[in-house]
């Protein structure tokens, strides 16, 4: 397993941006170079520790979906070698964690699918039989899976402030609203998909986040990652049962530390015992494998 990567310093590029967890470099007017880093970030905020081989695991996960789904809709990948771009001593830096992309315009929202019951989603339904205002079906359980994946899009924060849920109208309102029909029926058919070839692999993907960019000529690009553990809320099928949580293959389980030792969700976050970073990666390798072979 290669060494954390908590920040990347290149120098043969312009740092344009870090996120919670990838950095953006600028290659020309065309295109950027991303690095995802083995940063993991909680409750919207970026932890203090490091989860090695992270960024390569993200990034390996996200192609091998990018490539999979690419028939439904157009993605960023330009094919171009990170290595190819940045001087000899920052070569590592970038292998197996870095792509090159195309440079679009990102949307407004982040497009949120959800398949199953559970999360943020069942506290709303307890308190009102509905999901981000849509209305659903009495007696319910938690982690049911849905009548049918609903697309229930949020605002994109900044580093440390919350994404907010917002109705599909207001989304049109933040774009257009044949551009939100187009990004929600997209949305669904990916998420459909791809939870149908994972649970062929033993894994059911319970929601899901895609973000989406436009070209110059308008046309509609899947961006950012794809099905990630980062974000998708992935559990093993064969511990699937409604009326409870079921454990997952994401950062559920360091959420679960977090709550467990008291955090106010505020920043600076604790550090992470050895042994629970040690978990979080094994979960995260442990999708990748299932879902790659």
């Amino acid at each position: 397993m290669s060494q954390a990567l908590f920040n990347s310093s290149l120098h043969s590029l312009p740092l344009l941006n870090r996120g919670k967890v990838r950095d953006i470099y600028e290659v020309d007017a065309d295109r950027l170079l991303i690095v995802t880093t083995d940063r993991l970030s909680a409750f919207d905020v970026v932890l203090p520790s490091p989860i090695p081989g992270k960024g390569e695991v993200l990034t390996r996960i996200s192609d091998f979906w990018f490539a999979k789904l690419g028939h439904i809709v157009p993605n960023q990948l330009t094919g171009i070698a990170p290595e190819s771009l940045v001087g000899a001593d920052e070569k590592e830096q970038v292998a197996g964690r870095a792509i090159v992309v195309k440079k679009l315009k990102p949307l407004p929202i982040e497009a949120i699918v959800r398949g199953y019951l559970v999360g943020s989603g069942w506290k709303e339904y307890k308190a009102s039989s509905s999901v981000c205002g849509i209305p659903l079906p009495a007696g319910l359980r938690e982690a049911d899976r849905l009548p049918e994946p609903l697309f229930t899009p949020s605002t994109k924060a900044e580093v440390g402030a919350h994404d907010e849920n917002i109705s599909f109208d207001q989304a049109a309102q933040l774009m257009t609203p044949e551009l939100a029909a187009q990004v929600r029926d997209v949305a669904i058919r990916l998420y459909k998909e791809a939870a149908e070839y994972a649970l062929t692999k033993g894994i059911i993907i319970a929601d899901t986040k895609f973000e989406f960019g436009l070209d110059d000529a308008g046309t509609l690009h899947l961006i950012d990652e794809a099905l990630t553990p980062d974000s998708s809320r992935f559990w093993p099928a064969d511990q699937y049962a409604p009326g409870s949580n079921p454990p997952s293959f994401d950062k559920q389980y360091v959420r679960d530390w977090l709550e467990s030792v008291g955090w106010n969700k505020k920043p600076p976050a604790p550090e992470l015992p050895a042994e629970v970073a040690a978990k979080t990666g094994e979960k995260y390798r442990e999708a990748l494998n299932r879902l790659t072979g």
